[in-house]
């Protein structure tokens, strides 16, 4: 009889041994979790960012060119009408 009462004792203090770290690491998880999404939410923002100052750059340096190959337009044609 006291076997049986041992392997129950034995069973009971094993299950919660495993149930009681098992809800410390979930909460851990959720913490982590938490930060990892916090984490994700201000990469996107700063990827975000990084866009709009790359689109910002190209539309410059479009326009530079515009105005540069407009310049040299005028320029060339200055110069044709120095010559004839």
């Amino acid at each position: 009889m006291k076997k049986p009462i041992l392997v129950l004792a034995m069973l009971f203090a094993f299950s919660t041994f495993f149930t009681s770290c098992r809800e410390v690491n979930e909460e851990k998880t959720e913490v982590e979790m938490s930060d990892d999404m916090d984490d994700m939410d201000d990469m996107e923002d700063d990827m975000e960012d990084a866009a709009e100052e790359a689109g910002e750059a190209a539309e410059d340096a479009a326009e530079e060119t515009g105005e540069a190959i407009e310049d040299a337009a005028e320029e060339a044609e200055d110069a044709m009408d120095d010559n004839v």
